[in-house]
């Protein structure tokens, strides 16, 4: 009894593997290990998100957009800061500090590569059966 069960799963074993559920899963996972994970962020992604579709923004336009702190929306622009990805700049009117962002074009060719991971991992799952 323990050779024709042992024989099934050898059998199992040799059944070839579907190249849509499969081939899927290991494209899904290749392109989401090249995700910019820096970018990847919920409020990062919606700083750079706002940011390509403008000039500049404000912090104040910025932090009622994503709807966030000032201290989160601090520490998120200055990691995009230092990666070069945004950059600041501030100035006063009257006595009031202004601080804009604009994106960066590393930031915009950084941006346009993690919407194209994005895509082709949409691409690749929508085409996995369900």
């Amino acid at each position: 009894m323990a050779k024709s069960s042992g024989a099934s799963r050898s059998s199992a074993r040799k059944t070839p593997l579907d190249p849509h559920t499969d081939g899927a899963a290991v494209a899904a996972n290749r392109e989401t290990r090249q995700l910019d994970r820096l970018i990847h962020d919920r409020i990062r992604l919606g700083i750079m998100s706002a940011l390509a579709g403008s000039e500049t923004l404000s912090f104040g336009e910025l932090k009622e957009l994503l709807q966030t702190t000032d201290g989160n929306l601090s520490v998120h622009a200055r990691k995009l800061e230092e990666a070069q990805y945004i950059a600041c700049a501030k100035s006063f009117e009257g006595r009031v500090p202004r601080t804009r962002y604009r994106l960066t074009p590393p930031g915009r060719r950084a941006f346009e590569s993690y919407l194209n991971h994005m895509e082709a991992l949409i691409r690749v799952m929508r085409r996995k059966p369900v």
